[in-house]
């Protein structure tokens, strides 16, 4: 777990987490049924050389709120990786 918090990401789950659990008085209905379970999904990916320039990657990630997106990024790796596994 102590390596997580050199991944970019682990502070905005961590932000978002801290959000929904300090939160709970109020609400958001993104679409959906308040009485419903909230459901909360994170997608992240990263693309291999996605910029044939520098041969940088792109990273991505998205944080989905009851269906609806809610928290986003995308940006370029600032290291070049040689290859991928």
């Amino acid at each position: 777990m102590k390596r997580m918090h050199n991944v970019p990401y682990s502070s905005a789950v961590g932000s978002i987490m801290y959000a929904v659990r300090n939160t709970k008085d109020a609400f958001l209905v993104y679409g959906g049924d308040p009485e419903a379970e909230l459901r909360v999904n994170c997608y992240c990916d990263a693309g291999f050389e996605t910029d044939r320039d520098d041969m940088k990657s792109q990273t991505w990630y998205v944080f989905v709120l009851n269906g609806g997106a809610v928290v986003w990024k995308s940006s370029k790796q600032s290291t070049t990786a040689q290859h991928a596994t």
